[in-house]
């Protein structure tokens, strides 16, 4: 997979040096050896930072508690400004979702100037598994061809691992008996085990696939640029608007190839029979990712989106041995085409599935794994600084703007709910009888009392939209189940804080220390009623 001679750092998939066809000299491993110092301690920035947040809260606390207290006031104030505006955002989202939802999409294309390239346009699904049930993949495949784009103009590749044989080859069998005729391209691939260089997980699979898919496009002569390349999690179910939207999108794009495509995920498929604690961190994902789409310029590729095949093919296909390739690759091409990259919201939505496991306990575990591994994301901030220091063609205001947006991302994510929720009433507790005179002692309580209120707002809010934005529900349950599902965001402090700030910083505690996470996929369930 990977060319002779080149030196990487095992696991973070980072070019630090790439030296091909020389000898190994004693100056290039000593140049080595000092890049990757470099390197590792780019990946500590994020950890320390968290960590010296709450050191230092916590000595401000015991020695200086009334200059702790105004600290925490001050964080709090900013978040309740923060959340204000995200509430706009996401509302001012909410409103395009709905309208896009009613927008025939496939006849827009078809009255568009552009009709000949619509015609021209050829849609590859890459959907690597990993020991899911069979009913997972064919629930994504009943999606796709329910899409209003002609099914022989699809090219559907579902990547089996080597490692799940023979269950693997079992599945692939009987999928391609019952879809090979319905698309009008086909193909099993198997990923082989133990590539060296990769590492395991949904990367190094997808890049296979990849590869796998364009000698089938090169005999088959599709145009690169006449390719829209789907990446999807096996759970991904398309409305059957998305490809058409899609289109449309990439026809009017200026720079159509040099775009990705993102749609808003929901995750609706198990809304129903999934813990109440999962809808909600599955709710507060797609309404954060919501309120990205206003911001596009801090928008990342996550999860299932679309993109150029001739992108692909320009920066090699997904990085195959990191954690989180699904917003690598947007950054691959940023610093391919030297920062001539762009993200491009569609708000149509693709539905996958909230955790869920056979008992709550293995929900639980599972709902954590998956947050720290979407958390890990922070591997991308060491990429960013390390390959945007030195390229002059990305104007300094983009690095910085990414990079920041990146790094106080994360590190809101692990801090901004432990400050909150837990550590806002600590510094009131080591207060002297002198201190407790004052009036920012006095008024403290109500403040952080009052900004706790008023961010219910929001908090209503995202409640009101969970409830719309839900699938049609079984008949079982009724009213009781509406009502449990607005309920249930009465537990979004702690949620947060469980699923939220403790498996990031575990995320980012372990790039800190070098503990590199793998790739750990999320187990799909369906439910039998």
């Amino acid at each position: 997979m990977t060319e002779t001679g080149d030196t990487r750092q095992s696991g973070q998939g980072v070019e630090i040096g790439t030296v091909k066809n020389q000898p190994s000299t004693e100056y290039n491993r000593r140049d080595y050896v000092k890049a990757h110092r470099l390197y590792r301690c780019l990946e500590m920035i994020p950890g320390v930072m968290i960590w010296a947040t709450f050191a230092f809260t916590v000595i401000l606390t015991i020695f200086a508690p009334m200059w702790a207290i105004l600290f925490i006031i001050l964080f709090d104030l900013l978040w309740l400004v923060r959340v204000l505006y995200l509430m706009t955002f996401i509302i001012v989202a909410f409103i395009r979702f709905r309208k896009a939802l009613k927008v025939d999409w496939n006849k827009l294309c078809q009255e568009s100037d552009k009709l000949e390239r619509f015609d021209q346009l050829r849609y590859l699904v890459i959907l690597p598994t990993h020991a899911d049930e069979i009913d997972v993949i064919r629930t994504t495949l009943e999606h796709i061809r329910n899409s209003t784009i002609p099914l022989e103009r699809f090219f559907i590749v579902i990547g089996f691992e080597q490692r799940d044989d023979p269950d693997a080859r079992l599945i692939g069998d009987k999928l391609t008996e019952e879809y090979a005729d319905v698309f009008g391209q086909w193909l099993i691939t198997v990923h082989p085990k133990d590539v060296p260089g990769e590492m395991i997980g949904k990367g190094s699979n997808t890049a296979w696939m990849g590869r796998r898919a364009k000698d089938r496009i090169d005999a088959l002569g599709w145009k690169y640029e006449n390719v829209i390349v789907s990446s999807f999690d096996i759970d991904s179910c398309v409305h059957p608007q998305y490809f058409a939207c899609v289109s449309h999108a990439f026809l009017t794009s200026p720079h159509p190839t040099r775009t990705s495509y993102q749609p808003v995920p929901l995750f609706n498929n198990n809304a129903w029979d999934a813990p109440a604690f999962t809808r909600v961190v599955a709710n507060s994902t797609t309404f954060w990712l919501l309120s990205e789409t206003i911001r596009t310029e801090r928008m990342f590729t996550f999860s299932s989106h679309s993109m150029s095949f001739k992108a692909l093919i320009d920066v090699d296909f997904w990085q195959s041995d990191i954690v989180t390739e699904d917003s690598r690759i947007f950054l691959q091409c940023l610093v391919t085409y030297d920062g001539d990259y762009h993200m491009k919201p569609i708000y149509i939505p693709i539905s996958m599935d909230s955790v869920q496991g056979r008992t709550l306990w293995e929900t639980m575990v599972h709902q954590y794994k998956q947050i720290r591994r979407w958390a890990y994301g922070v591997e991308n901030f060491p990429y960013m600084v390390w390959n945007f220091r030195g390229n002059r063609l990305i104007s300094f205001s983009r690095k910085l703007r990414y990079i920041w947006n990146q790094l106080e991302g994360e590190y809101s994510w692990a801090t901004a709910p432990i400050m909150i929720f837990f550590l806002g009433f600590f510094p009131l507790k080591f207060a002297s009888d002198i201190e407790k005179q004052t009036v920012l002692y006095q008024s403290a309580p109500s403040v952080l009392q009052l900004m706790m209120t008023i961010s219910l707002i929001g908090l209503f809010t995202s409640a009101l939209m969970s409830l719309i934005i839900l699938p049609q529900g079984p008949k079982r349950g009724g009213p009781k189940k509406l009502f449990i599902m607005l309920l249930q965001w009465i537990i979004f402090p702690v949620i947060t804080i469980l699923f939220g700030s403790i498996p990031a910083i575990d995320a980012q505690t372990r790039l800190m220390l070098g503990k590199y996470l793998g790739f750990w996929p999320t187990k799909k369930i369906r439910s039998k009623t």
